[in-house]
């Protein structure tokens, strides 16, 4: 086999390759005199078959064989031979023509083909140990603790029927059906609805003319959806409800005590707490660690200047691209809407895919020389997860990360990388910084809180401009919360009258390299 470079510029490679035609007829003969005692064809005795006779009938399918496994083995080994790592899948292309082909298949000439390929940039790690970053810490006051402790206990308050007009701090369950132009709206509809006046669950106006309501009536509530609602068909409309009131309920007396968390499925008032204090320090450390990954990346990335591989930077981009044209369609707008051009957002959002993947590359030469590795119940985990996101789909799930190729790369790129930033933890100066909640939440909040808050911090928002993230309610939920969790999520998919929370996020399509999105979990 002769191996020839026929291109060699940057990153970009190109080879040929000619496997001589006494190669492919040795290989030919020999699964020829292999297959001669197992085949059995009418006038021979079995392992009597003249080799002759064999190649007429199966030489050309074997010779046809042996040049596909060339073509599927050989270009990887070369190029592991040459020293060399692909960044991304070899080109494979063959310039024979039709009778060329068919003089290949009969053993009469050479076979030719060539490769193209991206080798990944060679580069030397610099040293981690001047990288500094600031580690801000929130202190979570038993105040603090103590006013999500009521919020999750107003889950399992108890009411009693009352007789009487409807007030503030009451809770009404109703019938409704929303209308737009006269027209009932999917999702508008609902029985037994309990909604506790003054909760701030349904959009604006639609609680406060439920005040003075009784037991029996017919109200209609005319209100109109706020601009940024969810569901974009209803965002900004008018909508008329025709509302039966059912019954009114006043509010019992609220304690926090052990009775109160064994309702809850606690077994006391102090364990409640302590479930709340954890998860209150859980949502904040995700903050944290947003923060203090970016310092990491912003330096690292001001540490390497190499080429990246053109390859993974298209595969990048469009997966960036299509995510913006994807936003600009839902939101009904366009680049211009933006202040923008579709050629200055294909510009920005490119530096960013760039940015991405030559991050995405040290981290894993830091990563691999550090000995990180990610264990098979790591993937397991990860898989898992990802089917439980999509329920229903779960074999379908399972099936594409175990026949997809690089699908298990996508699994393993996140954890590995998150790895990696814990060693880079270990080695570096890290210094404790300590602010309010206000503080640590505000530059997400002004960013987007989102996976696209790099975006717009490095691309200026050239595409569709992100709203300023809800404030975080504390992630108060202990066991009784998740039911009233689970039903305002269901409510805000249904696009009902009520709630004001935001549309799920969008599940991702479980599928990327491993040098894939060094930020995306900022």
């Amino acid at each position: 086999m002769q191996v020839t470079e026929t291109l060699a510029e940057g990153l970009k490679r190109e080879i040929k390759i000619t496997v001589p035609a006494d190669d492919l007829k040795a290989q030919m003969n020999e699964r020829l005199a292999d297959a001669k005692d197992k085949v059995r064809i009418n006038g021979f005795r079995p392992g009597k078959v003249p080799l002759s006779h064999l190649k007429k009938l199966y030489g050309r399918s074997i010779m046809a064989e042996i040049i596909n496994e060339t073509l599927q083995e050989k270009p990887q080994s070369i190029i592991t031979e040459r020293g060399e790592k692909a960044a991304g899948q070899p080109k494979v292309d063959m310039t024979e023509d039709e009778d060329e082909a068919n003089k290949v298949l009969a053993g009469e000439a050479d076979f030719e083909f060539s490769v193209s390929y991206e080798i990944l940039p060679e580069f030397e790690l610099q040293a981690t140990d001047g990288l500094k970053v600031e580690r801000p810490v929130v202190e979570i006051s038993d105040e603090e603790v103590e006013e999500q402790v009521k919020a999750v206990a107003e889950n399992a308050r108890e009411y009693e029927t009352k007789e009487g007009a409807a007030e503030n701090g009451d809770r009404v369950t109703m019938d409704y059906v929303g209308k737009i132009d006269g027209e009932a709206f999917e999702g508008g509809t609902d029985t037994d609805s309990q909604l506790v006046i003054g909760s701030g669950r349904f959009i604006p106006g639609f609680e406060d003319q439920l005040t003075g309501a009784k037991a029996g009536d017919e109200k209609q509530v005319k209100v109109t959806f706020p601009e940024d609602y969810p569901a974009e068909h209803l965002a900004g409309k008018e909508a008329l409800f025709d509302v039966t009131i059912k019954e009114i309920a006043s509010a019992g007396e609220l304690e926090i005590n052990d009775e109160l968390a064994e309702k809850m499925g606690l077994e006391s008032a102090e364990r409640l707490r302590q479930l709340v204090r954890e998860q209150i320090e859980g949502q904040y450390n995700q903050f944290t660690r947003q923060k203090v990954k970016r310092q990491i990346l912003d330096q690292l990335d001001g540490q390497y200047s190499f080429e990246a591989p053109e390859t993974l930077v298209e595969a990048e981009f469009d997966n960036i691209w299509r995510q913006v044209n994807a936003d600009l369609e839902r939101s009904g707008k366009t680049f211009e809407d933006e202040d923008t051009t579709e050629e200055e957002a294909r510009a920005e959002y490119r530096k960013l895919a760039e940015r991405r993947v030559r991050l995405g590359l040290v981290l894993s030469e830091i990563g691999e020389k550090a000995g990180v590795e990610v264990s098979e119940e790591e993937m397991q985990r990860a898989l898992y997860d990802q089917m439980r996101q999509y329920p229903g789909q779960e074999q379908e799930i399972l099936k594409f990360f175990r026949e997809t190729p690089g699908a298990a790369a996508s699994l393993r790129a996140p954890i590995f990388e998150e790895k990696v930033v814990d060693h880079l933890l270990s080695e570096i100066e890290v210094k404790d910084i300590t602010v309010s909640k206000e503080e640590l939440m505000a530059e997400d909040e002004e960013e987007g809180a989102s996976a696209k808050s790099e975006e717009a911090k490095e691309a200026k928002k050239p595409a569709p401009k992100k709203k300023a993230a809800p404030k975080k309610k504390a992630p108060a939920k202990a066991k009784a919360e998740d039911e009233a969790a689970e039903e305002a999520a269901g409510e805000a998919d249904e696009a009902k009258p009520a709630p004001k929370k935001r549309a799920p996020a969008k599940k991702k399509a479980p599928a990327k390299a491993k040098a894939d999105d060094a930020e995306k979990s900022e």
